[in-house]
């Protein structure tokens, strides 16, 4: 199986090196010049997981177009806040009933839209076409061929399951779904949690506080999500509660490193100062102001958002949730 995949940071490089186990012919797709000759001569990636070998059925290019060209699947990897740049460059060069698989996790603060909705701008493919690749996947641990489990989401069902037959493996298990919106939203929003985890671990709150954080903080995902169109089942799979989990929990997460960083007391702009993108800062904004627009109550993630945008500190978040009005726990 032919296939591309645009973006050769951490996660894209993860996937190719996955994708090339397979036995898939893989181009990869960097902008950085030091990155396509570093594959191309060496088998690494210089600037993303450099100690990970990459396999020889895996090469890169720098043009887009020669990239995709006879693709059987495009798998996306830019971050969400980047993707329709590279979106438009990419018009005309999806081959005709290729999959385009976004694995990227996020939602797009300008027009608060997801992937799907923004490949659809951009590309006009039709829906089933479209595939959402999403769970608790840390790069390098997929890299490092260590066992990982995660979802692909359509709407045609024959096109997910064959590449889940296609790009599974006994180290990589993909389960499908037709929950394409919330696998989507899932994959973004658990991000804003994971900052607050480790805001919390920033501040040396301790277990309790984290464990109260991953169940409200699914609590308040599943509303939102639901309300857009989501089905709640998905926010208690791989893409929900498992994705949730790693992230707030794992020392390789960059978004609970970003919040445990802020914790601390180092200011944002030197937090996202390095190469690897924190999803989940951008999304935040983008999931509060989903919030208010559909009235949904998302207090971890209004907490957040403040922290972020220098309203409170990190202890008047904490303070202020904590002596929020007392009410019943089962509701949604």
């Amino acid at each position: 199986m032919r296939v591309t995949v645009l973006g050769a940071g951490s996660w894209g490089t993860a996937l190719a090196i996955h994708l090339g186990r397979c036995g898939c012919d893989v181009v990869v797709w960097a902008l950085e010049g030091e990155v396509v000759k570093g594959i191309n001569s060496t088998h690494r990636n210089p600037l993303f997981l450099p100690d990970c070998p990459i396999p020889p059925a895996v090469r890169a290019e720098a043009d887009l177009a020669a990239a995709c060209a006879g693709a059987e699947a495009v798998i996306f990897t830019v971050p969400v806040q980047y993707a329709r740049a590279v979106l438009r460059t990419l018009r005309g060069h999806v081959p005709v009933g290729a999959p385009l698989v976004s694995a990227s996790k996020g939602i797009e603060v300008a027009s608060l839209q997801r992937m799907d909705e923004i490949v659809q701008d951009e590309l006009g493919l039709p829906a089933e076409q479209f595939v959402a690749l999403s769970g608790p996947s840390f790069a390098r641990e997929v890299a490092n061929d260590l066992p990982t489990a995660a979802v692909l989401a359509g709407v045609n069902a024959t096109v997910v399951r064959q590449l889940q037959q296609r790009i599974s493996a006994p180290t990589f298990r993909f389960y499908s779904s037709s929950d394409v919106i919330g696998v989507e939203l899932a994959g973004a929003l658990k991000n804003v949690i994971a900052i607050a985890a480790g805001l919390a671990q920033g501040l040396g709150l301790g277990h309790n506080t984290l464990a109260a954080l991953l169940t409200r903080g699914i609590h308040e995902i599943t509303r939102l999500g639901v309300k857009l169109g989501g089905r709640e089942e998905t926010f208690r799979g791989l893409a929900g509660m498992g994705d949730l989990v790693l992230t707030c929990t794992g020392a390789l997460s960059r978004n609970r490193t970003a919040g445990e960083r802020l914790g601390r007391g180092e200011r944002l702009e030197a937090v996202l100062a390095g190469r690897e993108v924190a999803e989940g800062v951008p999304t935040t904004r983008a999931a509060a102001a989903l919030a208010r627009r559909w009235g949904v109550e998302m207090p971890i993630t209004f907490a957040v958002e403040s922290i972020l945008d220098g309203r409170v500190t990190p202890t008047q978040a904490v303070r202020h949730l904590m002596t929020r009005e007392l009410k019943e726990e089962a509701k949604l």
